[in-house]
């Protein structure tokens, strides 16, 4: 443990927030900051210690000064004053699964005294009672680029010249990561875009455009949640009042209307702050914003116009230049599982293991032990968010964790993305060459478009500053582009192509009612990519660009150190959803559990297919043990007395399904003990 402990406390938590930018300034120095909390740890207690704690009454808001196991309380009375509470608020919804999981043995210990943290660190670490020890880590962005602005008079442009046919979105035009035809980067000689080298969205469109039921969880900056393009895909809690002081649904997190700003520790989701980017509405127009509705851009899952697409769960992790810590991301992680998110958009990650420390500073975790045995709380984190997200019942059983590789050009992918649970995506321009930034190697699962503006140097124009249109088009504040839109790159902008295909997929087994784990989705990802290595040979040229000097001199790397090492290939939505519509199990109506005098709701439409437009009846075997009525689109069940019986329900198309109703004296309303 010493050895890890030692190892991590040279670790910034450094957020990659790649984004298309030109240098302007040179960085300001700052002064030297502890890259962790030096007054408190976050430890993971045994059972038997955690038993104590919760005897002691400490509440979701609560603390205590003394744990009651002899051990613990001979360290906390060592390092002086301490203060110990649970990490995770208690969601009595879920509170089964986190205690399942082992997420309510995780606590923060505060103290104040003559010991360094890491000197606290290593008692602890000693204790038989003590399982795990992490350092609360200072989160912040490791790249600090600006995006490039569509102006008003090119979105004017766009708007008079619509010749894409797919969507009605006049920027469709300028989105070559959806649709590529191969023409868009082609002047004489220049060749450097190839038809189809994009997301394969126009068939995937044919098959599945979203489906609202499918929550995709953006942990990033705040998004622009009044976007014209975006305010129709945001997620909405309905039991929770946007701006309200009161935690209704009593998930432990106040006014979480759309999300929760865990920078602010509010449910008031910001954007507008002058140091904000714009970078979580750029991903969040990236992966739904609203399709088919005549105004700026189109997305990979934003729905048809006709039909809504997915929905943006706000994680929001950075407000202004205000970061979280490593006991904001984790709850973050926790809080997308708990409240319907099954795909996790991270843009974000450690600097890559294998990075030029001149660079980038000393090197991130290189392994996924060391990753694994650096940062437990986070770890944790996400093993509950794969394993407990989605539903049994529902179209996936567990949840996609999605990464950026990292911008560092280095010859691994950073953590946590290179973990093999996870899916870390490296960056292609339109011709499937890799981004001159991007990370390549182990550790990278799959790569997807993410724009490359030193590559596309030669089409600075008037109407395209600094080559701009070789990075990725989204929405954008309007404090950061008076048009709404602008131009990112980086692996955070592949990154959201992937999270928005993962989420298209789940639409089209929810439409299909098919049944997967999270794991077999994935594998399916992955399988169904396409492999580019054909066009990795010779050198890529490309040129640095500086504002008020121009293109500098050019600059080359070799293809052939690519091949094989961008993961299984390009993303392919299309290829994606003809695999799902031919795997999986189909879905079918689930067991009810309810206790006695309490009830269950549950919409049957969605294990039918097109359920929406059928009608159903229940036959309960024993009616003295429950009840069931159609209430509008749900049926509601009713527990009577304790016991079992079988029942079934008919649609009006013949199709039949036979299910269990179990009613349980000890407990709550919903059938959990």
């Amino acid at each position: 443990m010493k050895q890890n402990l030692i190892y991590f406390a040279l670790l910034f938590a450094l957020v990659s927030l790649g984004s298309c930018s030109v240098s302007e300034v040179e960085p300001q120095t700052q002064p030297e900051e502890q890259p962790y909390a030096q007054n408190e740890l976050l430890v993971k207690f045994t059972p038997e210690v955690v038993s104590l704690l919760e005897k002691a009454q400490v509440t979701r808001s609560g603390a205590v000064t003394r744990s009651g196991e002899y051990s613990v309380d001979q360290v906390l009375e060592i390092i002086g004053t301490a203060q110990i509470e649970r990490i995770f608020p208690v969601d009595n919804a879920r509170e089964d699964v986190t205690r399942n999981s082992g997420l309510h043995r995780w606590y923060r210990v505060a103290f104040e005294g003559e010991y360094s943290v890491e000197e606290v660190a290593k008692r602890f670490a000693a204790l038989g009672e003590v399982q795990s020890v992490d350092f609360n880590r200072k989160v912040k962005r490791a790249y600090n680029h600006k995006a490039i602005p569509l102006s008003k008079s090119d979105l004017e442009r766009a708007e008079s010249q619509r010749t894409r046919a797919a969507m009605s979105d006049p920027l469709l035009n300028k989105q070559w990561y959806l649709i590529n035809d191969g023409t868009m980067f082609t002047e004489g000689e220049i060749i450097k875009s190839v038809k189809d080298a994009d997301v394969q969205c126009e068939a995937a469109w044919k098959l599945s455009t979203g489906n609202e039921s499918v929550v995709v969880a953006v942990l990033d900056e705040g998004i622009f949640i009044e976007h014209p393009d975006l305010q129709g895909a945001i997620w909405n809690n309905e039991d929770e009042i946007y701006r309200s002081d009161k935690d209704n649904d009593n998930n432990g997190y106040v006014g979480d209307a759309h999300g929760y700003n865990f920078a602010k520790k509010s449910g008031v989701i910001t954007w507008d702050n002058i140091y904000d980017s714009g970078h979580g509405s750029h991903v969040a127009g990236v992966i739904a914003a609203d399709n088919n509705n005549g105004i700026g851009m189109s997305s990979i899952a934003g729905g048809n116009g006709s039909r809504a697409g997915v929905k943006i769960m706000v994680c929001q992790i950075f407000s202004g230049n205000v970061g979280t810590d490593a006991i904001g991301v984790a709850r973050a992680i926790k809080y997308a599982a708990d409240n319907g998110a099954v795909v996790l958009q991270c843009s974000w990650g450690y600097v890559s293991g294998a990075a030029n420390s001149f660079d980038w500073g000393a090197p991130g975790f290189a392994t996924q032990e060391e990753w694994e045995a650096g940062t437990p709380l986070e770890k944790d984190a996400l093993d509950y968010f794969t394993h407990n997200a989605g539903s049994p019942n529902g179209p996936i059983d567990g949840g996609i964790a999605v990464f950026a590789a990292g911008n560092e050009n280095a010859a691994m992918a950073g953590y946590p993305g290179a973990c093999d649970e996870y899916i870390s995506v490296a960056a292609t321009a339109a011709d499937f060459t890799p981004a001159v930034y991007t990370n390549y190697g182990p550790g990278t699962s799959i790569s997807a478009p993410g724009g490359d503006l030193d590559y596309y140097y030669e089409y600075i124009s008037e109407d395209n500053e600094y080559g701009a249109e070789g990075c990725i088009l989204s929405a954008l504040p309007y404090h950061v582009s008076e048009s709404g839109y602008g131009y990112m790159e980086g692996t955070s902008m592949a990154c959201p192509n992937v999270s928005a295909v993962v989420a298209l997929g789940i639409s089209y087994a929810a439409d299909l009612r098919r049944h997967f784990k999270a794991e077999e989705l994935r594998e399916l990802l992955l399988q169904t990519a396409i492999p580019f290595d054909q066009y990795l040979s010779g050198k890529k040229i490309y040129r640095r660009y500086v504002i008020d000097i121009g293109p500098q001199q050019p600059m080359s790397i070799n293809m052939s150190d690519y091949r094989g090492k961008m993961g299984s290939g390009q993303v392919n939505a299309a290829g994606f959803l003809n695999a799902i519509a031919g795997a999986g199990t189909q879905m079918r109506f689930p067991n009810i559990y309810v206790g006695v005098n309490g009830s269950q709701q549950v919409a049957p439409s969605i294990y039918f297919v097109s359920g929406e437009s059928l009608t159903y009846q229940v036959s309960i075997a024993d009616s003295t043990i429950a009840t069931c009525e159609m209430q509008g689109s749900k049926l509601i069940f009713k527990g009577l007395k304790q016991g079992a019986t079988k029942a079934t329900i008919k649609a009006s198309n013949g199709e039949t399904h036979e299910f269990n109703i179990t009613v349980r004296s000890t407990a709550n309303g919903n059938g959990w003990l």
